[in-house]
C-alpha cells in the first residue's frame, strides 16, 4: 500500500515538473529588442553578410572589398573587426597586426611572413601606426584570385585601386547616401582602456550618421568593452559575446530559457561549439527560441554551398561568409 502511495506521489511530482516545463515554454518571453532590422521579414531571404568584406572575392578589409561587396554583389550586411590606430582612428582589420595582409615586411612570401610572426616581437601592430602611415601599404599584396594569382602584388596606386586599409567612417561615408538600408556587424577588438576609447569613438561617429545608428550591431569578446556598450550606449544594438551566446543556448537545451534575462539583438554563432565534445548549433529549435525574443540568428563563417543551403532552409536570418558571391548564387536557387 505504501509502495503504491509512493509511486502515486512520484507520478504527481513528475507530472507537475513536466507541466511546469510545458507552461514556461508556452509563455511568450520578453522581447529583447522592439525593432530588429537584422531579423528576416515575412518573405525575405537569408541575409548575406560579407565577412571581412568578402576575403575570398577581394582583399579583406579594404575599400575595394567593401565597395565590391555592396555595389556589385549587393550584400545586405558588412561584417568586420575594428582596431584603434595610434592617432585615434578605427580601422578594419582581423588581426592586431598587419603583416599577414600587406607589404609592411617588403617583398617576402606569406610563408616567410607567418614564420616571422611566430615571434610576437616581429609583428607590426596597428596601435603603433598613424592612419597616414597605414595608408602607405598595399593591403592587397598577398591576395590571390580564383586562379591563385597575386593580382595586386605590383599595384602602383593603392589609393585609386581601393587597396588601402579602410576606416569605419570611410565605409559609412561611402554608402550612407546610396545604400541607406545597409546593415553592419562590428566587433571592437581592442581591450581595456583602448577598447573603451574605441567604443566611445564609434558611438560618437554614429551621431554623424544617424540613419545608420539603428543598423549597426556591435560586439566584443572583451567583457569590459561589452559592458561599456551595454551601460553607456544602451540605444545601440548589440551582438551576444561568446559567453552570453553559450548561456542562451545552454538554457534553451535545459528548457529554462525564459528565466535567462538578456538584451542582445543578434545571436552570432558557429555551426558547433567544441568544449571537449562537439555541440551542434545548427538547430531549428535554437532559431525558433531566438525568434520568440526577436533575436536575429547569424551563423559564421560559412563558405560551403551545402552548409549555406542547410542554414537557409532552417530559417537563419543571416550567413556570414568570406565568399558572398557564392552565397548570392546559392540564394538565387531559392527564387
Amino acid at each position: 500500500m505504501k509502495k503504491q502511495k509512493g509511486l502515486k506521489i512520484f507520478g504527481i511530482i513528475v507530472l507537475a515538473v513536466a507541466l511546469f516545463f510545458v507552461i514556461i515554454n508556452i509563455i511568450p518571453p520578453k522581447q529583447n529588442v522592439e525593432n530588429n532590422p537584422f531579423r528576416l521579414k515575412e518573405g525575405q531571404k537569408t541575409m548575406i553578410a560579407a565577412h571581412r568584406g568578402g576575403s575570398i572575392n577581394n582583399p579583406e578589409n579594404t575599400v575595394l572589398a567593401f565597395t565590391e561587396a555592396v555595389k556589385t554583389i549587393e550584400v545586405d550586411v558588412l561584417e568586420g573587426d575594428l582596431y584603434l590606430t595610434k592617432d585615434g582612428y578605427l580601422v578594419y582589420n582581423h588581426d592586431s597586426y598587419i603583416d599577414r595582409t600587406c607589404n609592411v615586411n617588403g617583398d617576402i612570401s606569406l610563408n616567410e611572413v607567418e614564420t616571422l610572426c611566430e615571434d610576437k616581437n616581429n609583428r607590426h601592430y596597428i596601435e603603433n601606426y598613424t592612419l597616414a602611415e597605414l595608408k602607405q601599404f598595399n593591403f592587397g599584396y598577398y591576395f590571390k584570385d580564383e586562379k591563385g594569382e597575386r593580382i595586386y602584388k605590383n599595384a602602383q596606386n593603392v589609393a585609386e585601386q581601393g587597396l588601402q586599409i579602410a576606416t569605419v567612417d570611410q565605409v559609412f561615408e561611402l554608402f550612407y547616401q546610396s545604400h541607406p538600408n545597409l546593415l553592419f556587424i562590428i566587433e571592437i577588438k581592442n581591450s581595456g582602456e583602448r577598447g573603451r576609447e574605441a567604443s566611445r569613438i564609434l558611438a560618437n561617429l554614429l551621431e554623424e550618421y544617424p540613419n545608420y545608428k539603428d543598423q549597426v550591431a556591435v560586439s566584443s569578446f572583451n567583457d569590459e568593452v561589452a559592458d561599456e556598450f551595454k551601460s553607456e550606449y544602451p540605444e545601440l544594438l548589440r551582438g551576444a559575446p561568446l559567453g552570453t551566446a553559450a548561456k542562451f543556448i545552454l538554457t534553451h537545451y535545459l528548457g529554462v530559457n525564459i528565466f535567462y534575462n538578456n538584451d542582445f539583438a543578434c545571436l552570432q554563432i558557429p555551426t558547433s561549439y567544441d568544449v571537449g565534445v562537439e555541440i551542434p548549433l545548427v538547430s531549428k529549435g535554437i532559431i525558433r527560441r531566438a525568434h520568440r525574443r526577436n533575436i536575429a540568428v547569424q551563423y559564421w563563417t560559412i563558405n560551403d554551398a551545402d552548409e549555406m543551403r542547410m542554414l537557409i532552409e532552417l530559417g537563419a536570418d543571416c550567413i556570414m561568409t568570406d565568399n558572398p558571391k557564392l552565397l548570392k548564387e546559392v540564394l538565387e536557387e531559392y527564387k
